[in-house]
């Protein structure tokens, strides 16, 4: 049994670690902990201060996944931090159906009508076109 939490490192998705983790512990699941670094984002024409850029969203990227780890840690379940590059719900939806996946675990901020259209969701994309159940925990509003 795998589960994968996928985080963006903000608070919301904190919730969605302590329910994975949870699940986990009750079904002696092992556990990804997944950030995927907006490489998608930064356009390729944009070269001034890219590498920099680049160099902060990974260390963000590790400091998500480790917080996953110590979670996971704190409770007796073994977490494995995954850092990927990409489009994030391409890749999270990618890793699962590549990995064995049993449940993907990820928080949203809960967004609905024009800021969902604005801003786009990963959880939406990714429970969507996943083939892989995905479990969504809403933020606290």
């Amino acid at each position: 049994r795998n589960i994968l939490i996928a985080t963006d490192g903000s608070e919301n998705s904190q919730r969605a670690i302590s329910y994975g983790i949870e699940i986990a512990k009750i079904s002696g699941a092992r556990v990804y902990g997944l950030h995927v670094i907006d490489t998608f984002s930064l356009s390729q024409s944009w070269t001034a201060g890219r590498e920099s850029i680049y160099e902060i969203l990974k260390r963000e990227g590790e400091e998500a996944t480790f917080k996953v780890k110590e979670c996971g840690e704190a409770s007796g379940v073994e977490v494995k931090e995954v850092l990927l590059e990409g489009h994030p719900s391409n890749e999270i939806i990618d890793f699962a159906e590549n990995n064995d996946i049993d449940l993907i675990v990820m928080g949203t901020l809960g967004k609905t009508g024009l800021d969902r259209f604005l801003m786009g969701s990963v959880a939406e994309k990714v429970v969507r076109i996943s083939k892989v159940p995905v479990l969504v925990v809403r933020g606290e509003e």
